[in-house]
């Protein structure tokens, strides 16, 4: 697939949505000790589509974790939409995540006894506050699904559960969007057309989206890819092409499986 990037949010000079700051994360002790992450510093600028690919084991969910505060580094920094993390008691992450993030994941995660407008009308219900439905009939309108507003998901396909997941995540209108393998669970036709409103998210509505993925296809609808590898990010394309990422995926997996113990943190790729 080949993305118009014309429409490219420029990073230069951009103030970031979300900052890492030598971030670590240990798992365990002596033995039984992992570093998921070692020293990971990365920035992400607003109106940024950016997509995180890494071998299974390279600290790819741990990452997310960290960045969108539902995991607390071991040491480092987060900035999320301005706001520092580690200063933040659970009660405040909570705050900050209901009101300026929005999570889109593999399994859609809807409620199954709901409605399509009153599943992207929850974020306000958790919030303690009643759902506007003029907001959530636009955002429902955005994604292309105004006219399904009444249905159950189960009467919906797989790719329609998926964009009323992406309208949950909008309706808060969060200055961050996290998305875990959004299209893992999708035919290619439907990963293109949900990757396309993605696109069109960033470009028409200024949000930031992080997409971790391992697909060629899903990173390629992104500004740039940021490749992850024993816990740390290695390299990086703009405008990327799916060929492209899948030959650097290819390198980077080989790469993983042939490091010693010994060469651990001198990264290169």
């Amino acid at each position: 697939m080949n993305w118009n990037k014309d429409n490219r949010t420029p990073t230069s000079g951009a103030v970031d949505a979300v900052r890492l700051g030598d971030v670590r994360k240990t798992y365990g002790r002596g033995e039984n000790r992992v570093d998921a992450l070692r020293g990971v510093t990365m920035s992400f600028p607003r109106g940024s589509f950016t997509a995180v690919m890494g071998p299974s084991g390279s600290g790819k969910s741990t990452f997310l974790h960290c960045a969108a505060g539902l995991d607390v580094p071991s040491s480092g920094s987060v900035m999320l939409d301005g706001k520092e993390l580690s200063g933040m008691n659970e009660n405040q992450l909570t705050i900050l995540r209901r009101e300026r993030v929005g999570f889109i994941f593999q399994a859609f995660n809807l409620m199954p006894a709901l409605t399509v407008e009153q599943n992207v009308g929850l974020p306000f219900r958790l919030a303690g506050r009643r759902p506007d439905r003029s907001s959530v009939i636009e955002v429902l309108g955005r994604v292309g699904l105004a006219e399904r507003r009444k249905h159950l998901p189960s009467e919906l396909s797989g790719g329609q559960q998926q964009r009323v997941a992406i309208a949950r995540a909008l309706i808060m209108r969060p200055a961050v969007i996290f998305a875990d393998e959004p299209t893992g669970a999708l035919d290619t036709q439907t990963t293109i057309d949900v990757l396309q409103l993605l696109r069109e998210t960033v470009s028409s509505g200024g949000q930031t989206i992080i997409m971790v993925t391992h697909d060629p296809v899903a990173a390629s609808a992104a500004h740039r890819v940021l490749f992850l590898a024993d816990g740390q990010f290695i390299g990086e394309l703009e405008a990327p092409t799916a060929d492209v990422v899948a030959e650097r995926m290819t390198h980077l997996t080989a790469w993983q499986q042939n490091r010693s113990p010994q060469s651990a943190g001198r990264g290169g790729f």
